[in-house]
């Protein structure tokens, strides 16, 4: 395993050197203690050239033998076909965009372009030795990513599974209805609860408040319900937990949903396991998946 660059756009931009499997020198913007960055409001053209810099700061001449770029959306052929949390990019070919970016700064190295989520599932296989393993991974924050490797040609938007046929369902940011996103991401909770923050509704839920203990009751059915039909599509394994909102998770209560949903006896062993460093992993399996393009 070579030398590679990990990029990763969320509500950073991340740039990170990986050796092998290991992550090394990581730059971020804004750089820490400048605040968050409403990326959402950059020109696409401004976040390839921001990503180009901490690029160059971390190459300082040495060999790279590729450049792994991880973007939240519909990611195909280098191309992002849809992307509500970065909507200034939905038709871009990033692909071309960084190689030509990095051709500029004399540096020609191969670039591959994925979904954020399937970059974290890269990571999760590549520091856990099983590359030759199916991982699957949910991404529990403001958003909900589902991440898969080995990667395929599927949209793989599986915070978008529809896990409730409720027509008052509506909080997805996309606007579809029933959506496990519109359950469980910060934003949905949010416009649900417009008296509390997230973390408040967990926690009147732990001091006995009917509302609260529906809705997180609620929460973990939707996750269970999404994993479920995973399973049904896909086979059973073991499904990781990344992101913010895993403190939130009651391992026992959604397993214990899940076992409900999950019937047939080939189909059944499945299990979730908590990782919590996200934005490590993600560039490392950025890097690592662009080693196989």
């Amino acid at each position: 395993m070579g030398r590679s660059i990990g990029v990763l756009a969320t509500r950073y931009i991340w740039v990170g050197i990986v050796d092998g499997n290991k992550l090394g020198a990581v730059k971020m913007y804004p750089e820490p203690g400048q605040g968050e960055a409403d990326l959402r409001s950059m020109p696409g053209d401004a976040i390839i050239t921001r990503m180009i810099e901490h690029v160059e700061a971390l190459h300082q001449g040495e060999p790279i033998e590729s450049v792994g770029a991880g973007f939240p959306g519909i990611v195909r052929n280098g191309v992002i076909d849809d992307s509500p949390n970065l909507p200034q990019l939905k038709g871009m070919d990033v692909r071309d965009r960084l190689s030509c970016a990095l051709h500029a700064a004399g540096i020609d190295a191969p670039v591959s372009v994925m979904n954020d989520a399937d970059a974290l599932a890269a990571g999760i296989a590549a520091t856990h030795g099983v590359l030759e393993k199916l991982i699957r991974v949910w991404y529990l924050g403001d958003g909900i990513g589902f991440g898969r490797y080995p990667s395929n040609e599927n949209p793989n938007e599986g915070g978008h599974m529809v896990v409730s046929l409720d027509p008052k369902e509506h909080y997805c940011g996309c606007g579809g209805i029933g959506h496990l996103e519109g359950i469980m991401g910060n934003r949905a909770m949010r416009q649900r609860f417009l008296d509390m923050e997230p973390e408040e509704v967990f926690t009147s839920a732990k001091e006995g408040k009917q509302r609260g203990i529906d809705f997180v009751r609620l929460w973990h059915r939707a996750l269970a319900a999404a994993t479920a039909t995973n399973i049904h599509l896909d086979g059973p394994g073991r499904f990781y937990l990344s992101g913010p909102n895993c403190d939130f998770v009651d391992l026992n209560l959604v397993n214990q949903y899940l076992l409900d949903m999950v019937k047939m006896t080939p189909l059944q062993g499945s299990f979730f396991e908590v990782v919590p460093t996200s934005h490590d992993l993600a560039l490392i399996g950025a890097a690592v998946n662009s080693r196989s393009k």
